[in-house]
């Protein structure tokens, strides 16, 4: 059962039209019971990093997440303030996120100020792979994202940031750990891209063993 979580931080309906197109069906819900029985979930968001990690807490979600990832294995898919509440925390806020991915949220750097890019990046970029991912098998050379955020993820090991984009310098922009998957754009806003991203992510993607 392929779970959307609904926190109220995210268009969560653009989600669920793109999985109907690739030909499968989603629950939209921030129902424990219903997530509990998941057997993948993605975590949409767009917003700040604390009203998220607030919100999850408020719907008591943050806990049941946290152990259907790490205790059951359940696959997860984090997009744009979804992939940043994985991380431990945020330069955006104060409280500490999910923790799934070592790594941390931190702002575009002043580095793109000094270059006249504006803040936040916004628009359509590339992504050029780092490490081997099942997201991007068979994708397209050029394969170009849908990006809106003011923050970025840093990870702590070079291994878990399997693609970068460039907007004034590279940064991460899909990360990965075991079963944990993250995209900072937005799949549902990147066509044929995009859909690419989510059905590798439902189809190839198996829950990995906890030991």
């Amino acid at each position: 059962m392929i779970v959307i979580i609904d926190y109220n931080m995210g268009n969560v309906a653009s989600v669920k039209n793109m999985i109907k197109k690739i030909g499968y069906e989603a629950i939209v819900s921030n129902d424990i019971s219903i997530i509990k029985k998941a057997t993948k979930l993605i975590l949409p968001g767009v917003g700040s990093f604390d009203h998220g990690v607030k919100s999850l807490k408020e719907l008591k979600l943050f806990d049941v997440i946290k152990e259907k990832i790490l205790l059951e294995s359940t696959p997860i898919l984090g997009i744009c303030l979804g992939m940043q509440l994985l991380t431990k925390g945020s330069e955006e806020g104060e409280l500490g996120g999910l923790g799934l991915i070592d790594g941390f949220t931190k702002r575009f750097s002043k580095q793109i100020l000094e270059k006249n890019l504006k803040i936040p990046h916004m628009g359509w970029n590339f992504i050029k792979s780092e490490n081997e991912t099942l997201l991007l098998s068979d994708m397209e050379l050029n394969s170009r994202f849908y990006f809106v955020h003011s923050y970025h993820v840093v990870c702590e090991n070079p291994m878990n940031s399997t693609a970068i984009t460039h907007y004034g310098y590279d940064f991460t922009c899909m990360i990965e750990k075991e079963n944990v998957y993250g995209v900072q754009f937005h799949p549902e806003k990147s066509h044929k891209f995009g859909m690419k991203i989510i059905k590798n992510f439902l189809e190839l993607v198996k829950c990995t063993e906890v030991e």
